[in-house]
């Protein structure tokens, strides 16, 4: 199979392996999904700095910067092995590096002074909040959840036949989701 990557360079790739195969939309598609996900980021950061509860505030702001660094270096690490220039790199890193500062900013004015006002029947500040967890919930349900539970993207058959995840663990998993609720119960505001 030849694959043109018509994203990076002109170069051809020669590979009869589809799960080392890349198409040329995957760097796109990658990349793409980390912008969404620290735009989610920037929601949340956003809504945090819009209210006036500091510990909030710290606790959001440092949630985001520790997994930061590490998602640009999987990104970059994502795209060096995918065969990217280094000046397309920087590019699809710069994307990703503004998303959640400006994210931040709209989202913090937007939920400004002036805005709440028309908008505290909805409490927009906690929609954006849980927008912003919401992404999250998803890309670990979506994504990480089948890679665990053995099955994965992978296009090969699999030995073990793949069962996915135990009745155990989809309890562990409904249980969790619903401790929230469980929890808020009887709790107003």
């Amino acid at each position: 199979m030849l694959l043109v990557d018509q994203i990076g360079s002109s170069h051809v790739h020669s590979t009869d392996d589809p799960e080392t195969a890349r198409p040329s939309n995957s760097k796109i598609t990658t990349t793409l999904g980390l912008v969404v996900h620290a735009a989610a980021d920037g929601v949340a950061l956003g809504a945090a700095a819009s209210t006036s509860q500091t510990s909030v505030q710290l606790i959001v702001f440092v949630a985001i910067m520790l997994h930061k660094a590490p998602a640009a270096f999987g990104l970059v690490s994502f795209l060096m092995h995918a065969g990217l220039e280094r000046n397309r790199i920087r590019k699809h890193l710069l994307v990703f590096a503004l998303a959640a500062p400006v994210m931040s900013m709209v989202t913090y004015l937007g939920l400004s002074k002036s805005s709440k006002e028309a908008l505290s029947e909805v409490n927009a500040t906690g929609v954006a909040m849980l927008f912003s967890a919401g992404t999250f919930l998803y890309v670990a349900t979506v994504h990480v959840l089948p890679e665990v539970g053995g099955l994965g993207h992978s296009h090969k058959p699999d030995p073990t036949g793949g069962r996915g995840l135990s009745r155990l663990e989809v309890a562990a998993l409904v249980l969790g989701c619903l401790i929230p609720l469980v929890l808020s119960v009887g709790h107003q505001h």
